[in-house]
């Protein structure tokens, strides 16, 4: 199986791995695994100020402040895992790259956000489940 691991680096994402290495009937390591992590984009004047280069260089930077750590977790318990950094709205982003690579799940952690919450400020999790046509897994 083909699987999307979505990581911002929060807690929630901890509670995904946690859930994850514990259930390895569905998550074993002969599964291709993925991470990915969107940084979202500086708002246009403020890259014009500042430049592109600064801009890239802190898009890469806190791309691997997210990824590295769990890279280095998921080898601890026998998971190889390729690495993705994008730049973006994160739930779009998410879809996207999730049909366009044909991935057969998506695993993502979830803050539970109530309706009402949702409505008022949006969620990540909201809009990979209302764009994305693959099977998306939310950890809570």
């Amino acid at each position: 199986m083909k699987i999307l691991l979505a990581v911002d680096g929060s807690e929630y994402t901890k509670k995904m791995l946690a859930y994850m290495v514990t259930h390895t009937e569905l998550f074993s390591p002969s599964n291709s695994y993925t991470l990915l992590t969107v940084q979202s984009q500086i708002p246009p004047r403020a890259r014009a100020a500042v430049g592109k280069e600064i801009v890239d260089d802190y898009h890469r930077e806190e791309s691997e402040r997210v990824l590295a750590p769990v890279d280095a977790f998921l080898e601890r318990h026998g998971i190889q895992a390729k690495s993705m950094a994008k730049v973006g709205h994160a739930g779009e982003v998410i879809s996207k790259t999730a049909d366009s690579g044909k991935f057969d799940l998506v695993v993502m952690g979830s803050h539970g956000h109530g309706t009402l919450a949702n409505l008022v400020m949006g969620s990540v999790a909201t809009q990979v489940l209302a764009n994305c046509k693959v099977p998306v897994l939310l950890v809570r």
